[in-house]
């Protein structure tokens, strides 16, 4: 198994590229193609210590910005670390790309070179958020920021067939993201497709429950949240955010005075559950789903920990052999 990675993608590109990409092949048995400069990535490689013919390099001298203009970019730089790595997956020189640049450049050229899977107008980012009991996929969370009712349509069929095949659950249920959950609340997009929805989800095998409260998200009422990627942008970020800082209330408290501090050792191992749970480096990305190979978004912000956990999933996404849902 061969995973292609954007080596120049991210805000700590190459260097967390690399020792993420070092990490995983000493962790699985796995090979990685690192996509960028040679001469750079050749000096990255030279810190860190691989077993030999683990980690190759595919040279790509070119990089896309993440203030570029996607379409122009992947039209414009085809020798760019984000066209050479889809190119890669096309042609079956790797079995997945992961990436933590440009969102927009990754979806123009995954829709351009990988291709979508029939009957899907648009591949939508699909992130695992935790909720109470288990997981609940988050999509579309940042690829497509207007959309059309049929595109949430898509999103919420594409979405349970990832929860079905990838997570193994039977049955999933799905909800549509609103600030009621009356049929007439809503916007006119999020109206249009809770009629459609409530037309085709059966005969589609889409569990369609109605419209759902963004609060309910982390009780796991539901196993697929569907949204544009605007709302969905903003719920993720806003999650991601808001466990980081309650961890932090929750260890500063804990640490407050002498009595807390017991408390807090006799309570270590529910914490550190907790606190893994809630860890996303451990996801690492959000697949593209819709296309007919996989391609991960990882955060662009992704450390060592995080790019490893991206290549981590495409590993067990490809042994599934689920990676055309």
């Amino acid at each position: 198994m061969v995973i292609a990675v954007d080596a120049m993608g991210g805000d700590n590109a190459p260097s967390a590229v690399v020792a993420g990409s070092a990490l995983a092949v000493k962790e699985m048995a796995i090979k990685v193609m690192l996509v960028g400069p040679e001469d750079i990535l050749r000096a990255e490689l030279a810190k860190v210590k691989v077993p030999e013919g683990a980690i190759s390099i595919l040279h790509a001298p070119d990089v896309i910005g993440t203030e570029e203009v996607p379409t122009t970019a992947i039209r414009r730089k085809k020798e760019s670390s984000i066209v050479v790595g889809l190119k890669a997956v096309k042609e079956g020189v790797a079995d997945a790309f992961v990436s933590a640049g440009s969102t927009g450049a990754l979806l123009t050229g995954a829709t351009v070179y990988v291709g979508r899977n029939e009957g899907i107008e648009r591949p939508a980012l699909g992130a695992m958020i935790p909720n109470r009991k288990s997981f609940t996929l988050l999509i579309d969370c940042g690829a497509n920021v207007d959309c059309k009712p049929s595109y949430l349509l898509q999103f919420a069929k594409i979405g349970s067939d990832y929860m079905s095949k990838v997570r193994e659950l039977k049955n999933p249920k799905v909800g549509l993201i609103n600030i009621g959950t009356e049929a007439e609340k809503g916007n006119a997009l999020v109206k249009e497709t809770y009629e459609l929805l409530t037309k085709s989800s059966t005969e589609m095998g889409i569990n369609f429950v109605g419209n759902i409260e963004a609060r309910e998200i982390p009780l796991g009422a539901v196993d697929v949240a569907v949204c544009d990627a605007f709302v969905g942008n903003v719920l993720l970020k806003y999650t991601e955010g808001f466990a980081k800082g309650l961890m932090g209330t929750v260890k500063d408290e804990l640490m407050a005075d002498p009595i807390s501090k017991i408390g807090a050792l006799v309570s270590k191992g529910a914490f550190t559950r907790l606190k893994k749970r809630f860890d996303y480096d451990d996801i690492g990305g959000a697949p593209f789903l819709g296309l007919k190979n996989l391609v991960v978004k990882a955060h662009g912000s992704s450390n060592e920990r995080a790019i490893c956990g991206a290549i981590r999933q495409c590993k067990l996404f490809i042994e599934g052999g689920n990676y055309g849902v």
